[in-house]
């Protein structure tokens, strides 16, 4: 996707941060002197919220801005690269280790980068941070982690619980009464600390040892009890614990099963190493939940950062836990502080904390259900690309787009568990299911990572590995790789069942796509052509059809057959207008854009450019703006106008450094870009070329695409411009 370099990602903070001041300045002084901070300490400490207030704090000094990648619902180290780039929003789509595009991205950039949550990743947090501090001199990092990441320069700072008033000494004291006063504010209409009894204040915070997560849980809970109360409760708690560690041995195959000891699991796997306060916090705060509010918590840890509800009630209903309750239950957890409600544009989503998620995990595997819940979490995932798959190519295209955005990390999470199957079809089923998401949505190099995995685990011929294998080809082809897309059309044709027609238009559609990268116009045309006869049959689109038909268009451009390539892209604009599909035809305006400039039309070229441009900037088609851009530059320098040619390029090539592979390589691209190049230092001189474009390249894209969607004025001088 494509962005603003100097804004960063930060989020908004929504509630206040109470006390750390000395903190902050000591945090701000470290990643001074060192280029990686590591913030550690127990879970729920706070380590998350001084890590972004301190982030806050120092961005003016970061001339790149200062970007936040959070990885707790990452599970795959060897993707830690991709979340980077993602936050980044640098969207290469090369076959090179991302890594290195990363490297080469920030290498002249003053930049910090927000690991947040790197403890369950140490090794590839390790190895990727000591990588990119190597080649990125103005880089630096400040991570969030509950042990160190042992990279050499590496300055820890142990972030301690807020402190807590001594015996003896007035409520009034202490940052950790402090944060429990303003947290019960928001729960507790009309709270006030003065009138609250003083020492059962201070023995509640002194009791939860000042953990600020302890502290707001508790707050949630004064809604249902006076201050006094939950303080006995909490030490009546403690005072179990330490008579008899065990306790409470509740039944684990009781739904209302509860506490610590639920949570360890009957395995008597060790739990994450979480203070004891915090630990007997969290037990406690679920042992007041009613029972179905428990098993609901433990059977949401299997999603991975936020949800909807209506994931929750596919994934997590049954006789247990009814349907119709889901929605009640989710807004209690809500208001105990278990889940965090976010409203979207798109709805009411829900997330919950790594600390919880942890917990609930716990109590999950001591119910024996963890694997039933992983592969129900896995089977809703398979469902709603299947639905996506069907409907991506109509008139909801764009709510696809956003609705599969939003569910990426579920989407990772359940690739993981599919991987995770001894039989590989689940992971070939998921993967080849998610081609239109890997394309549509700008994760090519990420699509083949999995793909990639799956075929190594299941290579029965079939419908699945066909589509597996037409997946990973077209991804090939959208990363420029030839080979790989011939490959795989190859064995494409060896899985799929025999007189399987759309097998095998996915198969021509490959080797045509290789076609056009190589420059190979025979193959092209050969492979296109029965695509471009079937293309009035009727049939339900397809991608590899409409990819066939932009194919041949090209081949059509290149070879000078103008009027050609536009009955081609007229048919296609028809069939996608048909149907309500906007990506696609965005392609085929893109090249209609390209025909009409090649016949000397370059009013009508800058139409069908803007065109293009107005639906992928909507879709974030970082490659397929830097396409549109580029051509409005090559019409602005055939109409000779010099300046805007040139600001154009400087733009054009700003978004490219945000893709990697400028023209995808392909050959009559490349030399058309480098031929306006040339046309515009020409028209301008050396000094005004170099002005013009680095205006262009230096400025805010949504800016630069603003400035590229401005009407050209009538009456451009049309004519064939390369003549």
């Amino acid at each position: 996707m494509v962005g603003k370099w100097q804004a960063g990602n930060l989020p908004a903070e929504l509630t206040s941060l109470i006390g750390r001041r000395a903190e902050l300045e000591q945090v701000r002084q470290a990643a001074r002197r060192s280029r990686l901070v590591t913030l550690t300490g127990v879970g729920g400490v706070g380590k998350s919220r001084l890590a972004l207030r301190a982030a806050a704090g120092l961005r003016p000094q970061f001339s790149g801005g200062a970007w936040l990648v959070q990885l707790s619902p990452l599970v795959d180290g060897s993707l830690l690269p991709h979340a980077i780039a993602e936050a980044l929003r640098l969207t290469d789509q090369t076959t090179r280790p991302m890594v290195e595009v990363l490297a080469e991205h920030l290498y002249d950039r003053e930049i910090l980068l927000v690991l947040d949550t790197c403890e369950h990743l140490v090794g590839a947090c390790a190895r990727t941070v000591e990588t990119l501090l190597d080649a990125v001199p103005g880089l630096r990092v400040l991570a969030t982690s509950r042990r160190p990441l042992d990279v050499p320069g590496e300055l820890v700072y142990v972030v301690d619980p807020l402190p807590v008033p001594p015996p003896g000494t007035s409520a009034g004291l202490g940052d950790a009464v402090a944060l429990l006063a303003e947290r019960a504010a928001e729960t507790v209409p009309g709270f006030d600390l003065a009138d609250q009894d003083q020492d059962a204040v201070i023995r509640l915070c002194r009791r939860l040892e000042g953990i600020p997560l302890a502290i707001e849980l508790a707050a949630a809970r004064l809604r249902e009890m006076p201050v006094a109360q939950l303080a006995d409760r909490l030490d009546d708690r403690f005072a179990t614990l330490r008579d008899d560690p065990a306790a409470p041995a509740a039944s684990l195959t009781d739904p209302a099963a509860s506490g610590d000891a639920a949570a360890s699991g009957a395995s008597g796997e060790a739990g994450p190493p979480w203070h004891q306060a915090l630990r007997t916090a969290i037990g406690w705060s679920h042992e007041l939940c009613e029972p179905a509010e428990r098993l609901l918590w433990a059977r949401l840890s299997v999603f991975a950062g936020d949800f909807d509800a209506e994931a929750v009630r596919r994934v997590c209903a049954d006789d247990l836990l009814a349907e119709a309750d889901i929605g009640q239950l989710l807004d209690a957890l809500a208001e105990e502080s278990i889940l965090t409600w976010l409203p979207t544009g798109a709805g009411e989503r829900y997330r919950m904390l790594d600390t919880l998620r942890e917990y609930g995990a716990g109590w999950l595997r001591g119910l024996g259900e963890e694997e039933r819940f992983k592969q129900r979490h896995r089977e809703h995932y398979l469902s709603l690309a299947t639905k996506g798959a069907a409907g991506w190519l109509g008139p909801g295209q764009i709510s696809w787009y956003d609705r599969m955005i939003g569910e990426h990390d579920n989407l990772r999470a359940a690739m993981e568990v599919a991987l995770g199957v001894k039989d590989g079809l689940p992971a070939l089923e998921l993967a080849g299911t998610l081609a239109f998401f890997w394309y549509g949505c700008g994760y090519a190099k990420e699509g083949r990572h999995y793909l990639r995995q799956a075929l190594d685990l299941d290579t029965r011929p079939g419908p699945a590995l066909a589509q597996a294998l037409w997946a990973d080809g077209l991804l090939a082809a959208t990363q420029g790789d030839a080979d790989g897309a011939e490959t795989r059309a190859a064995e494409c044709e060896r899985a799929a069942p025999e007189g399987d027609p759309y097998a095998a238009l996915c198969v021509q559609a490959l080797r045509s796509s290789a076609g056009v990268i190589r420059g190979d116009l025979v193959q092209a045309m050969a492979e296109s052509e029965p695509a471009y006869l079937a293309r009035w049959s009727g049939e339900p689109l397809t991608i590899a059809g409409l990819l066939a038909l932009l194919c041949r268009a090209h081949a059509y451009t290149v070879d000078n057959r103008v009027d050609d390539a536009i009955a081609v892209l007229e048919d296609l604009r028809s069939l996608c207008d048909e149907r309500g599909e906007q990506l696609m035809r965005s392609h085929g305006d893109l090249l209609r854009g390209q025909a009409e400039l090649s016949g000397g039309r370059l009013d009508a070229a800058v139409s069908y450019g803007q065109a293009a441009l107005r639906t992928k900037r909507r879709l974030h088609d970082s490659f397929g703006i830097g396409m549109t851009v580029d051509l409005l530059a090559l019409a602005a320098g055939a109409a000779g106008r010099g300046l805007r040619a040139a600001r154009l390029l400087g733009l054009a090539q700003r978004i490219w450094s945000t893709h990697g592979q400028a023209q995808a390589s392909v050959p009559a691209w490349v030399a058309a870009r480098k031929g306006c190049e040339a046309q515009a230092r020409d028209l301008l001189g050396d000094n005004a070329y170099t002005v013009a474009y680095r205006t262009g390249f230096d400025s805010d894209i949504d800016a630069g695409i603003a400035y590229a969607l401005e009407p050209e004025g009538e009456d451009l001088p049309n004519g064939n411009p390369f003549s």
